[in-house]
């Protein structure tokens, strides 16, 4: 690990003007993400500016009929221990339980999580090529082993998979961000594919510091389930991953909200699979056909084509267990 300053920042108007100011300088708050790639050399900040000190309104929880609203330093554990989350919002609740380990959670901050980045281990050790680490360097991953990348959003520069689960939730419930100086992000236009540029992550500018995030309640919040597939239950990322939202009268699709973890570079929205579900009854069939539509534009390597058949049978499973769900109303 490279020397570094570190700055305590009073305030938001602090924290970003310092970041905006100094060179290669980066917030950091539950430090979970970034100190690891700190310790592996893969980040090198020349000053870190803690954002820890910020008011207490950036850490509450925020339940009214109509949203849900968290603020940013929010740690992940607080989110998923409170009770209008779990009442109300199940699908938060599961990823963020399904998320690391609690020692990691009672750390990590909403904020922070959102932002993760990837865990492709081509990215992570620095003797290999890597456009998202080193723009124009090559991507050992494309030809390399494989086996956890993305099949989903890739590019000839980069397949590394985003790795996250609660932006799954987030992405499904149409969230948006709320930035310092009131900038609001719709969450599915937060991250960018990689393209030509896998090293530009998100749409934030430089030294924009994420403040709350926006859940809108609608009926198919309660009616939320998110299914994660891993080599292990602790401790692990996803294989392939499916978060599913449900409005039913009956069988009937209302309204269907889906997104897929795991196997696709960014946050994944399966915008064509819902189209296919509403207004259609919803069994094993139309789940099936649903999936086979959710990765039609999926690509392969040479390793990771498993998860393409995984991710349809994620997927199935997710939407009829989000089906057999008890609510107390639609």
């Amino acid at each position: 690990m490279e020397h570094f300053l570190y700055r305590r920042a009073p305030s938001v108007e602090a924290a970003v003007r310092t970041v905006r100011e100094t060179t290669a300088a980066q917030f950091i708050a539950g430090a979970t993400n970034l100190k690891d790639f700190m310790t592996l050399g893969v980040v090198q900040p020349q000053t870190l500016v803690d954002i820890n000190d910020l008011p207490e309104r950036y850490r509450r929880i925020d339940s009214s009929e109509t949203r849900l609203r968290l603020g940013a330093l929010v740690r992940m554990a607080d989110a998923e221990d409170h009770p209008a989350v779990r009442a109300r919002f199940p699908l938060i609740q599961q990823t963020l339980a399904l998320a690391a380990s609690r020692q990691i959670r009672n750390m990590a901050t909403l904020g922070g999580n959102i932002l993760q980045r990837t865990r492709c281990e081509y990215f992570r050790g620095r003797g290999f090529a890597c456009n998202k680490r080193v723009p124009e360097s090559g991507c050992a991953a494309l030809e390399g082993v494989n086996r956890a990348h993305a099949v989903l959003g890739t590019s000839g520069k980069c397949i590394a998979a985003y790795a996250g689960d609660f932006a799954q939730a987030l992405i499904t419930l149409d969230a948006t961000v709320e930035t310092a100086g009131g900038r609001r992000i719709p969450f599915a236009q937060l991250h960018r594919l990689p393209g030509e540029t896998p090293d530009l992550e998100t749409t934030l500018s430089a030294g924009e510091l994420i403040t709350y995030i926006d859940v809108p309640a609608g009926p198919w919040t309660q009616r939320s389930r998110y299914v994660k597939v891993r080599d292990r239950d602790s401790f692990q990322f996803a294989l392939a991953s499916a978060a599913v939202a449900l409005h039913l009268e009956g069988n009937l699709v209302r309204e269907v909200r889906i997104a897929l973890g795991g196997v696709a570079t960014v946050p994944w929205r399966a915008r064509d699979a819902e189209a296919l579900l509403r207004g259609r009854r919803l069994d094993e069939a139309t789940a099936t056909r649903a999936a086979e539509v959710a990765f039609a534009d999926a690509q392969a390597r040479r390793h990771n084509a498993f998860k393409i058949p995984l991710g349809k049978r994620t997927l199935v499973r997710a939407l009829l267990e989000t089906q057999a769900m008890s609510v107390a109303h639609e």
